[in-house]
């Protein structure tokens, strides 16, 4: 059980240093920009590791439906603003209103393909995450 949280925590801190390195190219170009060469990269990174280990291209690629592709788009929508945004709201900003999004998405999507959920528990949990981001407004 302990890799799994690991590797989560991990992926959070790699997260928001891919959005702090996009946030400062966004800046010395365009979020736009940015988001392109954070892709272009990307794709040479994957496709070299895809040559070692193989099996980027399913077997059964033509009878998956249409919509399972468009996560690659929504990622670039994503990164973009993630550029965007952090350099004008800030790190922990634009990083508690991503969880926050995530945190309430999360929940009608497990509410409606019928995984049990701790509504309570939940809504808990967007308002900390909500309220953390109010106690970094205030003024010293």
């Amino acid at each position: 059980m302990i890799l799994p949280l690991i590797a989560a925590f991990s992926a959070g801190v790699l997260v928001i240093l891919s959005r702090q390195v996009n946030g400062r190219m966004s800046m010395s170009s365009t979020p736009m920009i940015s988001s392109f060469w954070n892709h272009v990269v990307g794709f040479v990174v994957l496709t070299l590791i895809g040559l070692l280990v193989g099996g980027l291209i399913p077997a059964n690629i033509s009878e998956m439906p249409w919509w399972i592709f468009t996560g690659g788009a929504i990622g670039v929508v994503f990164v973009a603003s993630g550029s965007w945004l952090i350099t004008r709201i800030g790190a922990v900003n634009s990083t508690l209103l991503v969880i926050a999004g995530q945190m309430v998405f999360g929940v009608i999507f497990d509410l409606l393909r019928g995984a049990p959920v701790t509504i309570w528990a939940s809504a808990l949990g967007i308002v900390l995450i909500l309220a953390g981001m109010a106690l970094t407004q205030r003024r010293r």
